[in-house]
């Protein structure tokens, strides 16, 4: 376990160093990077549940009776058409198309809450009060709120047994006002495992009761403490994007494969018109998943990608790479030019100095089942 005193500490730190799990800088936090292990609690999720401290994650209330119109100028995806309790998944460009963040807002009755990536928490902080609408108020909770995300085929089944919302009754990617045992909540069916679950929004001062409570009432349901490690893992799995790696300030939505958030009839917006360009005349790069076709090391960040064949070119480079215990092989997403994107496109990833071959594939990398 590694410590540091420069890094802030979320409200579970105690509850993590009580299950002796393995500590790590992340996004200015020290962070549970694994607990048993990244296998069993990757397990865990994909066939029980999993408990996850995402309280790293920058969390903001946005107030005011313009809040739609003027998010709208400064994010690619609709927000004014957002219904009551409903969340979206959304990013902010900068002027070249690049993304600042990719985040999901969330319409409240009287607020709207956006949460954005972890690291990224100062810079997108600054950057919404640099563009504040004058009849918009910003409230920052970050560090002082805290996430709890319970992810898994048996999640809903454990949490309802501890909230008077009806979880069954909350659609995916919306969000209830209700109680956790007994401390006021809020409850989203969102996730980043690519199984079902919900994150569960609450003050600080409440989560470590609920965190400890969840885990002891439902150790014997196999429910099990998770953190970063199995989280990136089950992310890349279902083909979700990690700011950093797949998405950054250079990058833009359309190259990363997310155009179909991009709302170019709501009107102008920041890197509206590099985005409507690419959106018209192609791309330079493009992303792509792939998985490895014979026996290697798994792939990882920044490894060298060539095109196939003895005069092969280097064409690219790796942005998350593992293996993955679901398909039993290893997989990644990358940027290429788009000649080399089509599907079962053979690719030879340089793992320690040797070129091993891998075939694009089709994203999500794992679909639960009856998605």
């Amino acid at each position: 376990m590694t410590a540091s005193t420069d890094l802030r500490r979320t409200a579970l730190y105690d509850e993590h160093v009580k299950l002796a799990g393995r500590l790590v800088p992340y996004a200015g936090f020290e962070m549970p990077v694994q607990y048993a292990g990244i296998l069993k609690e990757h397990e865990a999720v994909r066939k029980r549940a999993g408990l996850f401290d995402l309280s790293h994650m920058g969390q903001f209330l946005l107030h005011g009776p313009s809040v739609a119109e003027w998010a709208e100028t400064l994010t690619i995806n609709a927000v004014a058409s957002m219904k009551p309790l409903q969340a979206r998944y959304n990013i902010f460009c900068n002027p070249r198309g690049g993304a600042h963040d990719d985040t999901i807002f969330y319409r409240l009755d009287d607020r709207w809450l956006l949460v954005v990536n972890g690291a990224n928490a100062d810079k997108m902080w600054d950057h919404l009060q640099a563009n504040r609408a004058d009849d918009v108020r910003l409230e920052s909770l970050h560090g002082r709120n805290a996430l709890i995300a319970i992810q898994g085929p048996k999640a809903l089944a454990m949490l309802q047994a501890h909230t008077d919302v009806d979880l069954a009754g909350v659609k995916y990617y919306f969000c209830a006002e209700g109680n956790v045992y007994g401390r006021p909540a809020i409850l989203a069916r969102t996730g980043y495992t690519g199984e079902d679950g919900f994150e569960i929004f609450v003050h600080g001062d409440h989560a470590p009761e609920i965190w400890s409570a969840l885990l002891r009432d439902h150790a014997a349901d196999g429910l099990e403490a998770c953190g970063l490690g199995a989280r990136d893992v089950l992310r890349l799995e279902a083909g979700m994007p990690l700011y950093g790696h797949e998405l950054d300030e250079t990058t833009t939505p359309i190259e990363a494969g997310l155009g179909f958030f991009v709302a170019l009839e709501k009107g102008e917006f920041n890197g509206r018109t590099v985005l409507a360009r690419q959106k018209a005349e192609g791309l330079s790069k493009k992303l792509v998943a792939f998985t490895m076709t014979g026996k290697s090391a798994p792939p990882r960040p920044l490894y060298p990608i060539w095109s196939a064949g003895d005069s092969g070119n280097k064409i690219g480079q790796v942005a998350s790479g593992t293996q993955s215990p679901s398909l039993g092989k290893g997989i990644g997403m990358a940027y290429v030019p788009p000649e080399f994107s089509k599907r079962d496109t053979l690719l030879e990833i340089e793992i320690r100095g040797r070129r091993c071959p891998a075939l694009v594939a089709p994203k999500p990398f794992y679909r639960r089942p009856g998605a």
